[in-house]
C-alpha cells in the first residue's frame, strides 16, 4: 500500500480512531460514510479522528466532490450525526412499543411530520440486526439513555427481518412473526405522547451533540438530517421545527437558531 493512501471506512457505529490504532500511518484514516441507497442519497458524512490530518480530509473532501455529494465534517464520535439521532428517535418509539403501547400506534406517532417513512419501515429497510448493532454500540459508548429494545432482540435471535409484510393485494399488514415476539408491557401511551417523548429526545440529543462539538454548528446537523434521513425538505430542518415548536426551549432553555430562521418568530 502506498504510504500517500488515503484509508476510508464507512462504518458508522464503530470508533474510526479504534480502528486505526496499531496502523503506521492514523493520520491517514478517515470516517467516509455513505446512505442507502448510496446512488440516490445526497450525503456524505466525513468524520475526522484526532490524528486525521488536513491532507487526509481534504483528499476525502475532493473525492467526495467528484461523486457529487454534499459533506458535513463531524467528529468521530459514535454514530456520528445521522444514526446518533436516529437511534435515539427510534429508541423511544421501541421502547414506547416494549411499555404496552400498540405497534400501530407507536410506529404511526410522527405521521404528521411527513417522514418517507415510518420507523418501523425503516427497521425493515436497514434490518434488525443492525438497527440493533447500533443501539448497543451507542449504549455502550453514551450510556442508557439508548435502550436496547427485548423485541428488537428477540427479532434479531429469531431471525424475523420486518415488521411488515405485504399480503395479497400488495398492501403492507403487520407481520404474525414480529407481533409475536412483542414485548407486552402494561404502561401504554398515546401518539400524542410518543410523538413529544421521541422529539424531545431529538432535542436533547441534537444539544448534546454540539456541546460536544461532534458538529460546529445547528445547520450541519439540519443538513444531515434533511439529506442522510429524509427530514421533510418543507419543515425547513430539524432544528428550526423542534424550534417552532417549542420543544428546543422546553428541553434546554435555549433555542438552536436565532428567531426567523425557518419561522416566522
Amino acid at each position: 500500500m502506498s504510504p500517500e493512501c488515503v484509508i476510508a471506512t464507512n462504518t458508522s457505529s464503530l470508533s474510526v480512531e479504534a480502528m486505526s490504532e496499531g496502523m503506521q500511518n492514523p493520520e491517514r484514516v478517515i470516517g467516509f460514510h455513505f446512505f442507502n441507497p448510496v446512488a440516490v442519497m445526497p450525503l456524505l458524512e466525513v468524520a475526522r479522528t484526532s490524528k486525521t490530518d488536513d491532507a487526509t480530509t481534504a483528499t476525502a473532501v475532493n473525492i467526495g466532490k467528484e461523486l457529487k455529494k454534499t459533506m458535513v465534517i463531524t467528529k468521530d464520535a459514535p454514530g456520528f450525526v445521522v444514526n446518533r439521532l436516529l437511534t435515539r428517535f427510534m429508541g423511544e418509539i421501541t421502547d414506547a412499543m416494549d411499555e404496552g403501547t400498540p405497534a400501530d400506534v407507536a410506529d404511526s406517532a410522527l405521521r404528521s411530520v411527513g417522514f418517507p417513512m415510518s420507523p418501523f419501515e425503516l427497521v425493515g429497510l436497514v434490518g434488525p440486526g443492525v438497527a440493533l448493532h447500533v443501539a448497543e454500540t451507542l449504549n455502550k459508548n453514551l450510556g442508557p439513555r439508548y435502550r436496547i429494545s427485548p423485541t428488537m432482540q428477540r427479532l434479531v435471535k429469531e431471525g424475523v427481518r420486518t415488521f411488515y409484510i405485504k399480503d395479497d393485494s400488495g398492501k403492507l399488514i403487520p407481520n404474525p412473526a414480529a407481533v409475536a415476539l412483542m414485548e407486552k408491557g402494561d404502561q401504554p401511551s398515546t401518539a400524542e405522547e410518543v410523538r413529544m417523548r421521541a422529539l424531545k429526545a431529538l432535542a436533547e440529543e441534537a444539544r448534546m451533540m454540539l456541546d460536544e462539538g461532534v458538529v460546529s454548528t445547528p445547520a450541519e446537523i439540519d443538513i444531515c438530517m434533511l439529506l442522510g434521513a429524509g427530514w421533510p425538505m418543507l419543515l425547513g430542518g430539524i432544528l428550526p421545527y423542534l424550534d417552532r415548536e417549542g420543544i428546543s426551549e422546553a428541553v434546554s432553555g435555549q433555542r438552536f437558531h436565532p428567531k426567523g430562521v425557518a419561522s416566522l418568530s
